[in-house]
């Protein structure tokens, strides 16, 4: 029921370590265990495939996790806790939580956290059984990106130690709590309506270019005679340089006329 590997530099992990059948393993512990990225893509593979779905703890800390490997957590529905703390975990993009119905724990502490995204936030929100979340040690950048963080902290009791969450950049905001910072402290101006922003340039663009088509028709409008007459020249050009090249195949396809010289003047 209970296997702890912590400490042990793994170097390779058979698919069929835990079974092949579905393990009943309830209690993993790989702290420290899954530096080598080859045995980390091999326990994320078990866990996809539902080797390991019997899970209700599972601890990743110590790692030195960059990212996670996409819908690596699917099959854990019988996960109540989990543990990614002390890592490097950059983003959470490829985290999926949803469906961990029954997660009770989530360490995300000491992960060199700097934001936390909105749909990071929405998923913990819609955990039903999720009460602890810990965030601490990270250094929270305190710029306009934190404004939905602040927010959720305010209003969530699932944060352990939340009062201790400081900021660790800008320098000006260094050791403010996350509680404490507001609007004024941010800076935040108005946000960009980006689609519309978009449409706008978009519709400008299409105004120069139908200017631009519109001078030109005309200019080839007002000029009709001198470009009739041009390409007339063209046309004229090229019919007696074709002529010329029709008569030297007739001189130089003609035996008759082999006592000519090739390089005679057409």
């Amino acid at each position: 029921r209970q296997l702890d590997l912590s400490g042990n530099p793994l170097v390779s992990l058979s698919p069929q370590a835990f079974g092949e059948g579905g393990s009943p393993l309830e209690e993993l512990a790989l702290r420290g265990a899954l530096r080598d990225h080859g045995v980390l893509l091999s326990v994320a593979a078990m866990l996809q495939a539902g080797a390991l779905r019997n899970l209700s703890r599972l601890e990743l800390a110590d790692n030195g996790l960059l990212l996670l490997p996409t819908g690596m957590f699917m099959t854990l529905l019988a996960l109540r806790q989990l543990d990614l703390g002390n890592s490097s975990l950059v983003g959470l993009q490829n985290a999926s939580f949803q469906g961990l119905g029954q997660l009770q724990s989530l360490n995300l502490s000491d992960s060199s956290r700097g934001v936390l995204r909105n749909g990071t936030q929405a998923q913990l929100r819609s955990l039903p059984a999720l009460r602890h979340v810990g965030l601490g040690r990270n250094t929270w950048i305190c710029n306009c990106t934190i404004e939905d963080l602040v927010a959720w902290l305010k209003e969530s009791d699932q944060v352990e130690g939340k009062e201790a969450l400081t900021c660790a950049y800008p320098d000006k905001m260094l050791g403010k709590a996350l509680l404490k910072v507001n609007g004024s402290d941010l800076n935040c101006s108005e946000p960009i309506d980006l689609p519309s922003q978009l449409q706008t340039s978009y519709v400008f663009l299409g105004i120069v270019l139908a200017l631009i088509g519109a001078i030109f028709l005309l200019v080839l409008y007002l000029n009709r005679k001198g470009i009739k007459k041009w390409m007339h020249n063209i046309r004229d050009a090229c019919r007696d340089h074709m002529e010329g090249y029709h008569y030297r195949y007739e001189i130089n396809a003609d035996p008759r006329l082999t006592n000519l010289s090739s390089n005679s003047d057409v």
